[in-house]
């Protein structure tokens, strides 16, 4: 897998342009950073109504690195991008991928993690029965991606496979599978978890750590995680911080905290605290 690669790629992306923009600005004191709250463990929102999660924990560090105050707001997954642009907040660390499309309107650091797409089905289907593959296919390669998707395909043939609307997953969906399965889009990732314990779909598209931690529920002790995992591509270059393009210093502050997070273990330890699972990426 060319994880390496994308991580070079991304660290470009967040470490050029703006340069003498950057220079120009003063460092922001306090900053308001968005999450959705509703994709645990990578954020979610507690009984009492707080946040927290593997990006609420990181956030923080990174604004203790960079010495500035933070504030939390939760937000809509669907709203994250329009009102991060007119300015609401300043931040967005909800899961989001550094994408060529998502990067035409608004701006990210260097990714924090690099984390696969894959499939949870159930443990007794013919493609539960494979289990997890430790594969992971850099959609960049079209020819071998293409060629895992295609042994895929008859063993979702005709299955109802539920995805988080208004994601990268959802247009991996009907990119590759839209000619195999029913895909069957819901608001949020909460929403077609309660459906898949329901039976009432047959599969999940989603970031693997996200399904390991919801097949851990007792609720779908019946289900598992299945098949390759898939990054690059339409994937982008990992999970990254949104930002405004025009905050080119608080851009450069949050890039030398995540190089900080990633040199001392910071992100290991949280996303194997949190993810079960070390996403740092790899430079």
């Amino acid at each position: 897998m060319k994880i390496r690669r994308l991580a070079a790629i991304a660290t470009a992306f967040g470490m050029l342009g703006f340069i003498h923009t950057a220079l120009a600005q003063e460092a922001p004191k306090a900053i308001t950073i968005a999450s959705e709250g509703a994709y645990a463990p990578w954020n979610f929102t507690t009984a009492d109504g707080k946040l927290d999660g593997f990006e609420i924990e990181l956030a923080n560090n990174l604004c203790a690195r960079m010495k500035v105050e933070c504030t939390f707001i939760a937000q809509d997954w669907d709203g994250l991008i329009p009102s991060l642009t007119v300015g609401k907040f300043d931040v967005i660390m909800a899961g989001m991928f550094i994408t060529p499309k998502r990067l035409e309107v608004m701006d990210f650091t260097q990714p924090y993690a690099v984390d696969p797409g894959g499939f949870a089905v159930a443990k007794d289907s013919e493609f539960g029965k494979l289990g997890l593959s430790t594969e992971k296919f850099d959609m960049g390669d079209e020819a071998a991606s293409r060629a895992a998707i295609e042994r895929l395909k008859p063993l979702l043939k005709d299955k109802v496979v539920g995805v988080q609307a208004a994601t990268t997953m959802l247009e991996f969906l009907k990119k590759y599978f839209a000619d195999t399965v029913e895909i069957r889009e819901y608001k949020t990732t909460e929403q077609h978890d309660l459906d898949l314990a329901a039976g009432r779909i047959d599969a999940l598209f989603a970031q693997q750590t996200a399904l390991a931690a919801t097949l851990a529920k007792p609720e779908f002790s019946d289900f598992t995680l299945a098949g390759p995992g898939f990054v690059g591509g339409l994937f982008g270059f990992g999970t990254g911080a949104g930002l405004r393009k025009e905050d080119a210093k608080l851009k450069e502050m949050l890039n030398a905290a995540i190089d900080g997070a990633i040199a001392d273990g910071t992100i290991k330890r949280l996303s194997e605290k949190w993810l079960k699972a070390d996403v740092t990426p790899v430079k």
